[in-house]
């Protein structure tokens, strides 16, 4: 079982930044792609980003991208987002998530573990 905590979330004014990280612990992969998704009230959970094992490739959807950024680091079992130019519409729970291999997908679909989730609020 592997377990993620995220933190960093709270209430910003729109135009300013945020930084998330997410732990995971317990029997983490040997190697693992890692994402990050939001889900806004009524809505259905999202992708935001993903970045593979190395770090090496990250991949945004286009409502973030050039205002986020995701990067981790793996002897802290660890990935952050990096959030500026916030807007309300960035308003959501944000989830970490731990995909059981180094192919990255930007869907839910194969991440195998889930964080509880952090609240994002951007006021206008």
């Amino acid at each position: 079982q592997v377990h993620l905590v995220e933190s960093g979330g709270g209430l910003v004014q729109a135009g300013g930044s945020l930084s998330l990280s997410c732990a995971a612990s317990g029997r983490t992969p040997s190697s693992y792609a890692m994402g990050w998704f939001r889900q806004a009230p009524g809505k259905e959970r999202e992708f935001v980003a993903a970045i593979s094992w190395s770090g090496g490739r990250t991949y945004y959807a286009d409502s973030v991208k050039g205002r986020f950024t995701i990067s981790r680091d793996n002897a802290k079992n660890t990935v952050y987002l990096q959030m500026n130019s916030l807007k309300p519409e960035d308003t959501a729970a944000y989830y970490c998530a731990v995909r059981r291999s180094t192919i990255v997908t930007m869907t839910t679909v194969g991440y195998s573990y889930w964080g509880q989730g952090t609240q994002v609020t951007v006021s206008s």
